[in-house]
């Protein structure tokens, strides 16, 4: 009998659900751990793959622009890219100009030896410099339990949308208050479907406001619609 051995692969790092490693790093405002940092409340970590590369630029600037929004849902901004202190301080300047009226207020990670990127699960595979690895476009969103709620994962070439990043933010902080989902394309202020294992008799209770039960061809009461 011939055999075949699949190729092994390598197990995902830090992902959905795990707790991130309680750190010390050094950024653009200090020492700081992530522990105490993300303590109690909401944080985006987001790493770049460089400083003063052009997708990059408009992203920081981009999310730097939205800190406002940010603010009002109590979630704060860290930043990550590979390259030091200096030139952190030297990029942000560059940053700003190009978006008018942000300020860069969150701290950025610096990590030159490219060692903090891959305990945080933000290396990209691809793309490698005379150094080794660059960080990916990498975006995690941990809640107050220092978990990870969502991840997003872009290749260098694709900048990211800070609309979604905060339709997301919305969405997790909304799932952690009610028994909830957010359907296909919602955004604030749409209906939100109740959870499965919440029985009609419970939903009742739980939302006074009422819902409604899509009628589907199954026949079945599983898509009920409310607003919260």
């Amino acid at each position: 009998i011939n055999s075949f051995k699949f190729p092994q692969k390598k197990m995902p790092g830090l992902t959905i659900g795990d707790t991130i490693p309680d750190l010390q790093v050094d950024t653009t405002q200090g020492k700081i751990k992530l522990h105490q940092f993300c303590s109690d409340t909401w944080t985006i970590l987001f790493s770049h793959p460089g400083d003063f590369t052009p997708v990059c630029t408009t992203e920081l600037g981009k999310i730097a622009q939205y800190a406002s929004e940010f603010n009002k849902r109590k979630v704060l901004l860290l930043g990550l890219s590979c390259d030091d202190l200096e030139s952190h301080k030297e990029w942000i300047k560059d940053i700003e100009a190009h978006t008018p009226g942000a300020k860069v207020n969150y701290p950025i990670i610096s990590d030159p030896k490219r060692e903090i990127i891959k305990q945080l699960n933000m290396v990209d595979p691809d793309e490698k410099d005379s150094k080794g690895n660059l960080p990916s476009r990498a975006l995690h969103i941990v809640g107050p339990d220092k978990k990870i709620k969502l991840s997003f994962m872009y290749p260098s070439s694709t900048g990211r949308n800070v609309d979604e990043v905060l339709r997301v933010v919305d969405s997790l902080q909304k799932a952690s208050k009610f028994k909830i989902a957010t359907p296909a394309n919602w955004k604030v202020g749409d209906p939100v479907v109740i959870s499965p294992d919440v029985t009609n008799e419970q939903a009742k209770d739980m939302f006074p406001q009422g819902f409604e039960t899509a009628d589907l061809p199954s026949k079945k009461e599983y898509l009920r619609f409310t607003n919260v």
